[in-house]
């Protein structure tokens, strides 16, 4: 049982789009991340994503459905099976939920995808 200061966790984290976890319950993970531009177009078939942000904005592209951008302090979760692409115009700080094994990129395989991510130390 860690105490983990947001501010600190975020500042080690070097790579944009590169998820860390923070905390683990109930086979969860809290996930931290860096993010800035886009990301690749991706579904997670067998869980549900919370994306809350801690610092900036988070435009959530759907491709059968309106996009929300989301502010500070503000959260969505997107349902199990549904494409969607985030974007950050600059510099944003988030916080992922999400089952421990769901890799970021869901159903895509490619350069970002992160399958063993590393702990907030």
């Amino acid at each position: 049982m860690e105490k983990v200061t947001l501010a600190d966790a975020f500042e080690s984290i070097e790579e944009y789009w590169d998820p860390h976890i923070a905390g683990e319950l109930n086979g969860q993970a809290v996930k931290l991340a860096r993010v800035d531009g886009e990301f690749v177009w991706h579904r997670h078939d067998d869980a549900d994503e919370l994306f809350l942000v801690s610092r900036g904005e988070l435009r959530i592209e759907f491709r059968e459905r309106e996009d929300v951008t989301l502010d500070e302090g503000e959260l969505l979760v997107v349902p199990r099976g549904i494409e969607h692409r985030p974007i950050a115009e600059e510099e944003t700080r988030i916080l992922l939920f999400e089952p421990a094994e769901t890799y970021n990129t869901g159903n895509v395989e490619n350069e970002r995808t992160r399958t063993d991510p590393e702990r907030i130390e």
